[in-house]
C-alpha cells in the first residue's frame, strides 16, 4: 500500500512539476519527507536574483489585481494599443472603403 501511495505521490509531484502549479506554501517541513529525493525543495529555489526586488513585483501585483477594468486596459499605453490603434485602423479602412464605392458609382478615376 505504501509502495502504491509513494508512486502516486511521485506521479502526481511530477504532474505538478511539469504543468508548472507547484507551490512552495504546499509543501511543509513535515511532508518534505515525503518528496522523492529528486524532487527535494533545495531544487525549487531560485538559483539567481529576479532583476527587479520581489517587494516592488508584489507591490505592482497588487495595483494591478486592484484596477477594476478589463485586462486589457490595465496598463499605461494599453488604452492606446488596445483602443486607439485599432479604432483608428477601422476608421480608415471605412473611409476608404466608403470612397472606393462613391468613385465606382460615379464613374471617378475610370480609364477610357
Amino acid at each position: 500500500m505504501t509502495r502504491i501511495s509513494s508512486q502516486i505521490s511521485t506521479l502526481v509531484l511530477s504532474f505538478l512539476l511539469s504543468s508548472r502549479l507547484l507551490l512552495s506554501t504546499v509543501f511543509t517541513a513535515s511532508s518534505s519527507s515525503l518528496l522523492p529525493r529528486a524532487f527535494s525543495t533545495h531544487t525549487l529555489r531560485m538559483s539567481e536574483e529576479p532583476f527587479r526586488p520581489r517587494e516592488k513585483l508584489v507591490e505592482k501585483q497588487k495595483f494591478f489585481q486592484s484596477i477594476h477594468k478589463h485586462t486589457y486596459l490595465k496598463g499605461r499605453y494599453d488604452k492606446i494599443t488596445s483602443v486607439a490603434i485599432p479604432a483608428a485602423l477601422a476608421a480608415t479602412s471605412l473611409y476608404m472603403i466608403g470612397r472606393g464605392i462613391y468613385n465606382l458609382s460615379h464613374g471617378i478615376g475610370k480609364k477610357e
